[in-house]
């Protein structure tokens, strides 16, 4: 059928323009649209239910507008409404289930895309079918700056498993969950502590902003593993960096480089922000790279330093055993999965721990209960260690009920089915991308009483001791749940009952509450927000 009508077309195209010719192309447009409709339906066939499709945008237009959008065409009302809680993301997604049901389907332009919400069916997809939802999908602007290598965004096979599996135990061996990495973390609260003490002086009641001093001792945890070093917080290269890797997020998901996804050819614009999405990219890229560079040149195979030379060692035992093609491992797949791992380790914990001060702002009572466990367990003489976590059940609960109530990724990172499959009576066709919605896992009053209260004693039992609950799933589930899971809950642990035992925080006076729906982006991260600081 399709030489056939290739062939009309070519005599139609040739011919002198008659009402003959014109008839004819007019019938071939209408058996291709046809032909193109019937296709679609037949590929499309039993998918799971959902809202009505627009033409050409899907349900883009009506779901899934971005703020830059409003904002280009200043309807300022709808960017505020966009910014509320009714119309976020992941809640919008989850009203959205209420019509359909807990699998349901969506497109953005051509593009299924099926819905997951409910501990329950996602639990089910990511556990028993993970060799088909597993996969990532091609998305441009990730493609093009990825290369689709590292661990977060690369497709799932063997190269994937074998890259995970050597940084997970890697990252193990340098101390992620063992006490080794305490003093890295202590090291980087102490200048956290002293730069906040100065800057609150000098702020006054105006308040200060925490991001910059967070961020940056986190990420100089990540920079402890992966690069042996660690930087100084006014360190001007390394602050460039970190300026960087946030603006680059910014432009990725709240821009207009958003449109790069539907023109690719977008990304080689020599203005606006697509030229400095390029711009942030070869600056990473050229930091990274030069810290590699010194890597292998300093390179003992016998002492290896940290995750960069335990990778390239592993990469040269690779490449004797002339297996390097088929394992991946190359300095390119390096470059890619360190700047994994600080972005990814930086931007989710840093917000996190920005959720839980925060919340406890806004919750003083809360606040004092924790500083008050601390006391009585900690003192004030010695820094908190993990050794602390099992008799400080109320901090812990703390801490993961902020996590509920935020879920940092809140609709985790999007998967892909590798191949059409039966999945609860629907079937999902190769290629279709797939959502789990984390967030409503955490908000599913069927599991949590009361799921928008802010409540820690939920996780505390009659005698007060900590309760593990497996509705509680702030890292993901299944065979791509954060590689970094160990390491976050260090980090917040310690860096939490630290901030607690040294300071009491607060708004400043007259300054009303940020808005708590949070800014979506690759993370919630919090809407900006400053605190007043009083020493302990």
């Amino acid at each position: 059928m399709e030489s056939v009508l290739r062939q009309l077309w070519q005599e139609v195209s040739v011919s002198p323009l008659s009402s003959v010719n014109i008839a004819a192309a007019a019938v071939f447009l209408l058996v291709f649209f046809l032909l193109r409709h019937y296709s679609r339906a037949r590929r499309f066939l039993n998918i799971p239910p959902g809202p009505t499709p627009l033409p050409i945008v899907g349900n883009f237009g009506s779901l899934l507008v971005p703020p830059f959008v409003l904002k280009l065409f200043g309807h300022r009302a709808d960017l505020e409404k966009n910014r509320g809680n009714t119309l976020s993301p992941q809640v919008g997604l989850m009203q959205l289930s209420k019509l359909y049901g807990n699998v349901y389907s969506i497109f953005v332009g051509s593009q299924l895309i099926v819905v997951l919400t409910g501990y329950d069916v996602i639990r089910d997809a990511m556990s028993n079918y993970a060799e088909v939802f597993s996969d990532r999908p091609d998305i441009p602007i990730v493609s093009i700056i990825t290369k689709r290598k590292g661990i977060v965004f690369a497709p799932y096979g063997p190269i994937w498993r074998k890259q995970r599996r050597f940084c997970h135990t890697t990252l193990r061996n340098f101390g992620l969950g063992k006490l080794s990495l305490e003093p890295c973390i202590h090291e980087g609260f102490a200048m956290v502590k002293a730069e906040l003490l100065r800057q609150n002086q000098e702020a006054g009641e105006s308040g200060v902003d925490l991001t910059p001093l967070i961020s940056n001792a986190v990420s100089n945890v990540i920079s402890s593993i992966s690069l042996g070093r660690r930087f100084h917080h006014q360190d001007e290269e390394f602050c460039t960096q970190l300026n960087h890797m946030a603006h680059g997020l910014e432009i990725i998901v709240n821009s207009p480089a958003i449109l790069i996804n539907i023109f690719p050819w977008l990304y080689y614009i020599p203005w606006g922000v697509f030229k400095q999405l390029r711009h942030v990219e070869r600056d990473i890229t050229a930091f990274l790279k030069k810290i590699i560079a010194q890597h292998r040149a300093t390179l003992d195979p016998e002492n290896p330093r940290d995750f960069i030379d335990i990778y390239l060692v592993e990469m040269l035992a690779q490449q004797q055993a002339e297996d390097s093609e088929e394992s991946g491992f190359s300095e390119e797949y390096l470059f890619h999965v360190i700047g994994e791992l600080f972005i990814a380790g930086t931007d989710t914990t840093t917000n996190s721990i920005l959720w839980m001060v925060l919340y406890m702002c806004l919750y003083p009572d809360v606040q004092e209960k924790v500083q008050l466990e601390i006391d009585a367990v900690v003192g004030s003489e010695r820094v908190p260690s993990l050794t602390d976590k099992g008799t400080l059940p109320y901090t812990e609960a703390v801490i993961m009920e902020v996590q509920r109530m935020t879920v940092v990724v809140p609709l985790s990172i999007p998967h892909m089915a590798s191949k059409t499959t039966e999945f609860r009576g629907y079937t999902i066709p190769k290629g279709t991308v797939i959502i789990p919605n984390l967030w409503s896992v955490h908000r599913d009053p069927a599991v949590w009483e009361n799921p928008d209260d802010f409540s820690p004693s939920r996780f505390l039992d009659e005698q007060g001791q900590l309760l593990r609950k497996e509705y509680f799933v702030p890292f993901g589930i299944g065979r791509r749940v954060c590689m970094g899971e160990q390491l976050a809950k260090m980090e917040l642990f310690l860096m939490f009952t630290s901030l607690m035992q040294a300071f009491n925080f607060r708004l400043p006076d007259g300054h009303a509450p940020p808005p708590m729906h949070g800014r979506f982006g690759l993370t919630l991260a919090p809407c900006p927000y400053k605190v007043c600081v009083t020493p302990r």
